[in-house]
Formats: structure tokens, sequence, C-alpha cells
């Protein structure tokens, strides 16, 4: 079943070196998200060790241009690839948003994953509490 939907076209202008790491960074994320979520949380973890964690404007300047690259990561399923090739990006910078999948808190039941910094959603256009997290990894996440 398709549900139809809005495509959402960031207006980023990407130089060739930053595209080239977007497009690593999602061919990475698109390897690791078909991993269970336990595994993809020990790698992030790992990855965020000795990374400071990513401010606000940083990780949506990552997520912008992930989703220049991939229209994959730009759709409602594209969430966990996009969520995790935000984070390797914002890593190749030296910086580590705190990556979380979580459920919607409201009916009906709905996962989703996402990336936060300076404790607010990135790019993500529900209110807080929206979301319950289940599973995180960055900075500052027990490890």
């Amino acid at each position: 079943m398709t549900a139809p939907m809005a495509v959402d076209v960031p207006e980023v202008a990407l130089r060739a070196p930053d595209r080239a790491r977007a497009l690593l960074a999602v061919g990475g994320a698109r390897l690791l998200a078909t991993q269970p979520p336990a595994r993809i949380r020990r790698v992030l973890t790992r990855l965020a060790a000795d990374a400071r964690p990513a401010d606000y404007a940083t990780a949506l300047e990552a997520r912008r241009a992930v989703m220049a690259v991939s229209l994959a990561c730009r759709g409602a399923r594209g969430c966990v690839p996009r969520s995790i090739a935000t984070a390797l990006l914002c890593r190749c910078g030296g910086s580590m948003p705190t990556w979380y999948v979580g459920v919607r808190t409201l009916a009906p039941f709905a996962a989703h994953a996402w990336v936060e910094a300076d404790g607010v959603m990135v790019g993500e256009s529900v209110p807080p509490g929206y979301l319950r997290p289940l599973v995180s990894a960055g900075p500052g996440c027990a490890r």
C-alpha cells in the first residue's frame, strides 16, 4: 500500500567535496540501516566516543546536505538512513548529534528515527513529547 506524500526538496548548493562527503555518509548509513538497532547503537556510540556534541546549526546543515544528495532520505520512510547519515556527516566534522529511535506517543503506533542537537529535534516538525525515545546513541549516552 502506498500513501501520497510531498517530497521536501532542500535548496542546498553543495561544493564537490561536501557533496562527496554527504554521498559517503548516505552510503554508509544505508548499509548500517539494515542492521538491528542494537548494532547501530553500538557503532554510533563508538563513533561518538571522542566527538564533541554537535550544535543545532551543524546538525541541521548535515541533515540538509544528506537530503540534497539522496531522494531515499527525503521521504517519510527514509528516517533511519537519514538520521544515521546526518550523524555520520556530523562526525566527519568532529562533532556528533544524539541519534534516537522511538515511537509516537499517540495512536496509531508509528516508529521513527531522528537526531537531536542542543536538546532539540533537528529538522523535525513535531512538538516536544510527540515521540518517545527507546534507543539512543551519541555524546553523553550510556555506554
